[in-house]
């Protein structure tokens, strides 16, 4: 009893010195006098509709644990960002939020500017459905000009399992492929992306009967990092460890890196890229 009165105390000052930085004006309040600064709590619970008094009591750590949907309504009544709506999860419920699949919101300059600090290392950021969003031009060196390519074309599932090329670069595919199913399944149910995949499932099972085989295994492989051959036109197969690292804040987005094995192979990516256009 004593821990969960600790939590919370924890989460009613959380709610107090978040609703403290709103200004009431910005949401349609009257600002006129107020003791505090902020928005009031009958304010509050107004805009997460719910009790002002069961509000009142989560601020004074009597009110017991909320629901996720009661977080969630506060979560958007206070504005918080993303890290702050995880951190009131963790006060409240001690778990963090069930993913929420965000898309379509590009590529910051500073995951851009990590890219190119990665060269002569490949590099790829990929989204939860595995479409390549952003790369290095030694991305472009190893892999191929993602430029070049519609959008749509820029996936690495059905690059995989519908470009002969492709195919031809993995030194024994079926592994490499069957090892790509099971992480594309993990990163996808990680991100709550389930309905945006079952397009891309439905095509590629379409299209390719061993991707529907592998994905009606239901396997579940460790992933993350390796080392694996790849093969290009121009490099001829070269050996890399590849890792995979989750982007701060973002649950939709992944950055993959290839680590050239062979220092030789690393210095011949870097003078190649040097002719290769920034990447965009």
């Amino acid at each position: 009893m004593g821990e969960r009165s600790g939590v919370d105390q924890r989460l009613g000052g959380y709610l107090k010195d978040r609703r403290s930085k709103l200004d009431a004006a910005a949401f349609g309040f009257p600002a006129g006098r107020r003791r505090t600064p902020g928005l009031r709590r009958e304010e509050v619970a107004q805009r997460a509709n719910i009790s002002p008094t069961w509000y009142t009591w989560l601020e004074q750590g009597r009110g017991g644990a909320p629901s996720a949907e009661v977080l969630d309504r506060l979560a958007r009544a206070l504005m918080l960002t993303e890290l702050e709506r995880e951190h009131l999860f963790l006060l409240g419920l001690r778990r963090l939020p069930e993913p929420r699949y965000r898309k379509d919101e590009g590529v910051t300059p500073r995951l851009r500017r990590v890219l190119a600090a990665l060269e002569p290392c490949p590099a790829v950021i990929r989204t939860a459905t595995w479409d390549v969003i952003a790369w290095n031009r030694a991305a472009t060196v190893l892999l191929g000009d993602y430029s070049a390519m519609p959008p749509s074309q820029r996936n690495l599932l059905r690059r995989i399992f519908l470009d002969p090329a492709a195919r031809q670069a993995h030194a024994h595919w079926e592994s490499v492929a069957r090892f790509v199913v099971s992480a594309f399944r993990v990163d996808a149910a990680r991100a709550g992306a389930g309905s945006d995949v079952e397009p891309l499932v439905d095509e590629l099972s379409r299209l390719s009967p061993e991707f529907r085989a592998m994905w009606a295994e239901n396997e579940i492989l460790p992933h993350g990092e390796g080392v694996k051959q790849i093969g290009s036109a121009t490099l001829g197969r070269i050996r890399v460890e590849y890792s995979t690292f989750a982007v701060d804040g973002r649950s939709d987005l992944s950055l993959l890196v290839y680590n050239p094995l062979n220092p030789a192979d690393a210095d011949r990516i870097a003078e190649l890229a040097k002719a290769v256009p920034t990447a965009d």
